[in-house]
């Protein structure tokens, strides 16, 4: 058995040492095979001599530099493709995802589950905070297409064959939770309290946090598409009403009629408002749509070292080579 463990890190150096030992110490106590990739997501700190001297003092370790940042999901995905374990482990580098859950993860694993993802069933984090973040877990479910569990990021452990899968999707702007629940297989959840960041501070901010949100609805719902249809009927259904009262009391009760431009205002602002509404939901789809049509790569590779080689039952036609030198830089695509 060989565990891949794939480490999205920007802005945790300080962390990363820290990551390596209680990984080191937890494929140890399991007895597995291990590999341990650490994506260097174009951290402006000293991560890439950090990982450069990890990865010289243990061959264990293979770190990926990306040309710049990419965003955590695009790291997740440069380091699977690259991943050779028999399944495959995503943590976060700044220690949230706290590394002794994973023996659980694999006990159900060795169950027959395909995918064990981490639950959050405590977040040591500001009340607001964790507030927003359970209501936008429930509000994705009602509106998602695809049933994702709530409260589960990113922390998990994934089969190959569901590895491979994901590896083999056409979609570069990814949201890779969903796109973990969209593919299938059995899946379980595992709770576990997410601690507070160890070092620094959280690199999200609340426009990050929305702009999140609007990938994850524009990607798995059509619900906001939907808005629209019961806001015209809306729309539609009231001004006929209004209609027919305008035209009843000018003949019952003239003095009572409504004149003037109060109402003229109020009434075109209102319809204004739902049609800037519905440009905006449009808008969001149609930008999703003109990103992915262009195509272009999740990330780009500058270097890789200690490039693990794919073995034999590992599907390779979705792979790139490895990076020969930083003048040659690898774009997936």
């Amino acid at each position: 058995m060989k565990l891949s463990a794939v480490i999205a890190c920007y802005r945790d150096a300080p962390a990363v040492p820290i990551m390596h030992q209680r990984l080191v110490a937890t494929f140890r106590e399991l007895g597995a095979d291990y590999e341990i990739i650490f994506v260097n997501d174009g951290s402006p700190d000293n991560a890439r001599e950090v990982l450069a001297e990890l990865a010289a003092a243990d061959p264990h370790v293979v770190v990926i530099n990306h040309a710049r940042a990419f965003g955590s999901q695009s790291a997740f995905t440069s380091g699977m493709l690259i991943a050779t374990g028999d399944a495959v482990v995503l943590l976060d580098g700044d220690l949230q995802d706290p590394p002794e859950v994973i023996p659980e993860f694999v006990a159900r694993w060795r169950e027959g589950y395909d995918v064990v993802y981490g639950e959050r069933v405590q977040r040591e984090a500001p009340w607001h905070m964790g507030r927003a973040y359970k209501g936008f877990y429930r509000l994705f479910r009602r509106l998602s297409y695809v049933q994702v569990p709530l409260d589960a990021g990113d922390f998990g452990l994934m089969d190959r064959r569901v590895v491979e899968t994901l590896n083999r999707l056409p979609e570069t702007h990814r949201f890779i939770r969903g796109l973990r629940a969209w593919v299938g297989f059995r899946q379980i959840g595992v709770p576990y309290v997410r601690p507070e960041r160890m070092f620094g501070s959280s690199t999200n901010n609340w426009r990050k946090n929305l702009g999140w949100a609007r990938r994850a609805i524009v990607s798995f719902s059509y619900a906001p598409l939907d808005l629209i249809t019961w806001l015209a009927l809306w729309t539609v259904g009231l001004s006929f009403v209004g209609a027919v009262v305008q035209v009843v009391l000018r003949f019952v009760s003239p003095e009572n009629a409504p004149r003037g431009f109060t109402s003229l205002v109020v009434l075109i602002l209102f319809i204004g408002g739902i049609q800037l509404l519905c440009l905006s939901i449009i808008g969001s789809y149609l930008a999703h749509i003109y990103e992915e049509s262009k195509a272009r790569p999740p990330f780009v590779v500058e270097s890789i070292i200690n490039a693990p080689a794919a073995p034999a039952d590992v599907d390779v036609a979705h792979r790139r080579p490895p990076l020969a030198d930083a003048e040659n830089p690898v774009v997936h695509d």
